[in-house]
């Protein structure tokens, strides 16, 4: 089926984990500046603390999206990261004397950029700047009046926090595409050992008779002149090799393509299961028509794949029974959300289609967070 919806999801999930972090760290910044420049009585010190903040917030947050956003290149992430280093080394004189004795201002903002620090720069030369800016504030406190010891304690308490609100859903992030990743791979892998499975057997197939073959064609052409009879000879075994090479060729690609309803059942379950999913499966009494096993199969997978990529499920049940001369089968799953397919979507819709051309019905529904895909199908008694 199309990825587009899961990529769309992905997309809106990153926007959201990078509004989150950007509005930790810049709303720390924006809010506890902001209050200083208010407090301040200096109208020019007010100005100057004010274009402080503002250049810190504004930059702070570019240098934040150029960084977690990996389709920004990285000469513009350089850009962006010595624009903000600038930035928050101006603020020190510009923000740092708005109501400093009383309010901590550059606390405000020396412990978002002590906090963010290691997602901007990575772990060693990230510690070493938290570390400078720690440093710079307790010189700002000491240089505008204010509590030292207070300076100190709040730029560690916004570098903890911010670093926390930052980090954390990075992390989580990092953890989600590494998962997709993982089940692309498994599919990828699934689908290599597949083909190299196929070219195998058309190697062990073909191989032998196919250097018999030009032997013998070889050895006709040789005696060609010599001794027609036996060349005769030799081209009529080349030519029943190869029309048993032929044949042997088509009953193994029929072998491929011969459905396998309790391969795919069992594939399936393995699939979900190893993807976190506890996965039920009840298969038919009895071996199905091979016309209905190959009707069900896509549905099968076309399920099983609306369940990795459009749930988050924790469990799911297959069932597949026959009623006479009905073949029904049932897939439902739990952790279904709005984002999922219903019976409009594409894959679905087609399938449907496929199944009404033979006399078979396709619905399905969420009940809540519930999703179930019902199949029913005619079949000869």
């Amino acid at each position: 089926m199309d990825s587009a919806g899961s990529d769309r999801r992905l997309r809106r999930a990153r926007w959201v984990v990078l509004l989150f972090a950007l509005g930790a760290a810049v709303a720390t910044a924006f809010v506890g500046g902001g209050v200083g420049v208010l407090r301040e009585d200096d109208p020019a010190r007010a100005v100057l603390g004010a274009l402080g903040v503002a250049l810190f917030c504004a930059t702070q947050a570019g240098a934040l999206h150029a960084v977690l956003t990996p389709s920004v290149g990285e000469p513009a992430r350089r850009r962006w990261l010595v624009a903000f280093l600038l930035a928050a080394a101006a603020s020190v004189p510009l923000a740092g004397p708005a109501d400093g004795a009383e309010w901590e201002t550059w606390a405000w903002l020396g412990g978002p950029l002590a906090g963010a620090a290691p997602l901007l720069l990575g772990r060693v030369p990230g510690v070493a700047l938290a570390a400078l800016a720690v440093g710079v504030s307790v010189l700002v406190g000491w240089w505008a009046g204010g509590s030292v010891p207070t300076y100190l304690l709040l730029t560690l308490i916004n570098a903890v926090m911010v670093a926390l609100l930052c980090g954390v859903p990075m992390w989580l992030w990092d953890l989600l595409v590494e998962a997709r990743e993982g089940r692309l791979a498994q599919a990828r892998l699934a689908a290599t050992e597949e083909r190299l499975r196929f070219a195998r057997d058309v190697h062990d197939l073909l191989g032998h008779n196919l250097s018999v073959i030009a032997l013998k064609t070889e050895l006709a052409a040789r005696l060609a002149t010599v001794d027609g009879e036996r060349a005769g000879r030799e081209a009529e075994e080349a030519r029943a090799l190869a029309a048993s090479a032929l044949t042997e060729m088509r009953q193994v690609v029929h072998g491929y393509r011969t459905v396998d309803l309790a391969g795919q059942l069992d594939a399936v379950r393995r699939v979900l299961e190893s993807s976190g999913v506890r996965c039920a499966v009840t298969g038919p009494a009895a071996p199905l028509p091979e016309q209905a096993s190959a009707l069900l199969i896509p549905v099968l997978r076309e399920a099983s794949t609306n369940v990795l990529r459009h749930s988050r499920a924790r469990w799911c049940t297959i069932d597949i029974g026959r009623e006479g001369d009905k073949v029904r089968m049932t897939v439902v799953n739990d952790g279904a959300t709005g984002d999922g397919p219903d019976a409009h979507s594409s894959g679905l819709r087609g399938l449907a289609d496929r199944l009404a051309e033979a006399g078979g019905t396709l619905r399905s529904g969420r009940d809540g967070d519930t999703f179930t895909l019902a199949v029913t199908l005619a079949v000869r008694p």
